[in-house]
């Protein structure tokens, strides 16, 4: 796919002169990675890592791919690359940027989208969770 919007072919063009960004990319485009599985895999520091990851979360190079709940109760979220791969031609006046997505990102998301529940299913678990049973039929 050619990238066309003006904000993503800065952000790809930022990422080819970090070195440290491309580390990021790279730790997470195969498996989705906590923030601390992804600083450790690129070697950066606690700070510069969080930073890093935040801007390409911001540039949308980087995905929420899911959330999983610790032991200890406490939210993690696991990343994951958009992009496998880009190319970059410089022509007249004019920076052509081939991507090639990553589908295994693609795939997931288009999966959770297309498995979400219906509204009926929904308001059950919400229900259950609170410890009710239902006691009514809620139909739109």
């Amino acid at each position: 796919m050619i990238v066309r919007r003006e904000r993503l072919k800065r952000a790809i063009l930022v990422v080819l002169a970090d070195m440290e960004l491309q580390k990021i990319l790279d730790a997470a485009m195969h498996q989705s990675k906590s923030a601390n599985q992804i600083i450790r895999e690129s070697n950066v520091s606690h700070s510069t890592g969080y930073r890093k990851i935040g801007w390409l979360l911001d540039n949308k190079l980087l995905i929420v791919d899911k959330i999983e709940i610790t032991e200890d109760g406490k939210k993690s979220s696991l990343f994951r690359t958009v992009l496998k791969s880009f190319n970059v031609n410089y022509e007249y006046n004019s920076v052509v940027i081939e991507a090639e997505q990553n589908f295994d990102t693609l795939k997931r998301i288009t999966e959770n989208f297309f498995t979400l529940p219906d509204l009926d299913q929904l308001f059950d678990i919400m229900i259950s969770g609170l410890g009710f049973n239902r006691p009514f039929s809620a139909s739109l």
